[in-house]
């Protein structure tokens, strides 16, 4: 939810500098259409940067790793006694 209320914000204000670029004739009307244009790469960038952001620092958790490798020989058993080959290792 906070990435969302992020977003928005981030949105607001680009869209009142836009309005305001416009009001204020700062950029002219033949390259003003390219603003929402730019607007829309840069919310891609920054979706970019924070799933990158996310995958840098994705935390590690070897005791679930291990939990989840425990459970996976014991299905393989379970399965194994119903007679399906599942290539025990």
């Amino acid at each position: 939810m906070k990435h969302i209320l992020k977003i928005l914000g981030l949105l607001v204000a680009i869209s009142a500098v836009w309005i305001g670029l416009l009001e204020a004739s700062i950029v002219p009307s033949s390259q003003a259409w390219l603003l929402p244009v730019y607007l829309i790469v840069s919310l891609g960038c920054y979706g970019l940067l924070m799933v990158g952001i996310g995958l840098m620092f994705f935390p590690t958790c070897p005791q679930e790793a291990q939990m989840l490798h425990k459970d996976i020989a014991e299905a393989k058993e379970f399965l194994k006694k119903k007679g399906l080959d599942v290539g025990l290792d």
